[in-house]
């Protein structure tokens, strides 16, 4: 298959999609790229990259043509405005020229925004391929539950691009099976939607930390719960700080926060205001390749999401690579991502924004045996292999597309 990938996030970048396209490549797929200048999550340009430069590169053999937007800066709420509608803008004039050739197929990673679907569709018509969508966030759901967008009336213009996009798609996939209402409410032929969930990358595996390595001067000795990725609104660190200061004299219970994002200064203001510089440690964002071996360090792997009806319906894509390092994990969230911490015996589950039922979590789990939770982490890594392993669903993904574009044939 020839397939063109459209995301407005991609290598330098951290996110799932560049193992996706290489997955593809490595079965004999001619796989391309779209995207935009690599700035997430920093809001600045990565080194090396301009507005205009540069406008095509390799990633591993993958050709990766990229088009200019307005970095995203520190995440106010016009700018992340400019930056998705910079994007979706750019990739639609430029993309018919920069991406020449023929496409069995147009494949659209979104994570967030919605808006990368645009030049997705405008491409449909020039490339006459069929569209399949990966949605990873609801939209406008997710822009009402954060309060990004307040204005009903914004909401509803949001809510008619969604289902403008959504009705020219061929093929929906969603990474969770909670998704499915909404996204038929908003125009999707119930036909055409398929649960897809994530994976983890291969390189997400239990590993042993070698005693000179550097990740062991950065996480302290004690009972460490670690937290990796996005330091957001969604994540809701408000309970994360509220149970860190609950379980403040319990000197030997160590947060380590392995990530960055929009609220980090939020953050770090709270936690000198709280006093809590001895018990909660940001570290900043690191390599995924390396995060194996920081989970390994840690005692449990936490997971946190903001209550609200929106949030029940996802699976944050740590859960996976969680589960695939077999580490104990500690839950405080409600709906999909609960119900697979539970079902898998993974680790322990508590309602989302409840600090106090976390900070419990956390001292059950700290008053275990080392056995009683390593068995709690291989439960996790068993549970892993039969639903979310990378090769199984890569199988299912080839066969969806090829299906896809027999139909079109």
């Amino acid at each position: 298959m020839r397939i063109l990938v459209v995301t407005q996030y991609f290598w330098p970048e951290s996110f799932r999609v560049n193992d996706l396209a290489l997955g593809l490549k490595e079965r004999g797929h001619a796989v391309a790229v779209l995207t935009g200048l690599p700035n997430y999550p920093t809001g600045r340009f990565f080194p090396g990259y301009g507005f205009f430069t540069p406008s095509s590169e390799e990633f591993n053999g993958l050709p990766v043509y990229r088009v200019p937007l307005i970095p995203r800066g520190s995440g106010q709420r016009w700018r992340l405005a400019l930056n998705y509608f910079s994007f979706a803008i750019f990739a639609s004039l430029l993309a018919p020229v920069r991406c020449r050739g023929v496409f069995d197929l147009i494949f659209v990673f979104e994570p967030s925004p919605i808006t990368v679907g645009i030049p997705a569709i405008m491409l449909k018509k020039f490339k006459r391929a069929p569209v399949m969508f990966w949605v990873q966030d609801l939209w406008p759901e997710s822009l009402s539950a954060t309060r990004a967008i307040r204005s009903e009336l914004l909401l509803h213009w949001v809510a008619q691009l969604v289902r403008f996009i959504y009705q020219r798609c061929d093929r929906i996939l969603v990474q969770s099976e909670g998704f499915i209402p909404s996204v038929t409410a908003l125009g999707a032929d119930p036909q055409r939607v398929a649960y897809f969930p994530n994976w983890a990358e291969a390189l997400y595996r239990p590993v042993a930390t070698a005693e000179d390595a550097p990740e062991r001067k950065e996480v302290p000795a004690g009972f460490c719960v670690m937290f990796a990725g996005n330091i957001g609104a969604a994540q809701s660190f408000e309970t994360i700080l509220e149970a860190a200061t609950l379980l403040r004299q319990h000197h030997d219970i160590h947060w380590v926060v392995v990530g960055d994002g929009h609220r980090r200064a939020w953050v770090e203001g709270q936690i000198l205001e709280r006093g809590l510089k001895e018990s909660v440690h940001l570290l900043g964002p690191r390599p995924a390749e390396v995060m194996p071996r920081y989970f390994a360090l840690a005692d449990a792997l936490l997971v946190t999401l903001k209550c609200d009806p929106i949030f029940a319906l996802t699976i944050p894509s740590k859960v996976q690579s969680y589960l695939a390092c077999a580490k104990p994990i500690l839950a405080a969230l409600n709906g999909e991502g609960a119900r697979v911490v539970r079902e898998s015996g993974a680790g322990l589950v508590c309602p989302a924004e409840d600090a106090k039922a976390l900070a419990e979590s956390v001292l059950r789990l700290s008053c275990m045996s080392p056995q009683e939770r390593a068995a709690m982490g291989q439960k996790g890594r068993t549970y892993f292999e039969a639903n979310f392993e990378r090769e199984k669903l890569l199988d299912r993904l080839e066969g969806l597309m090829l299906e896809m574009i027999k139909r079109q044939v």
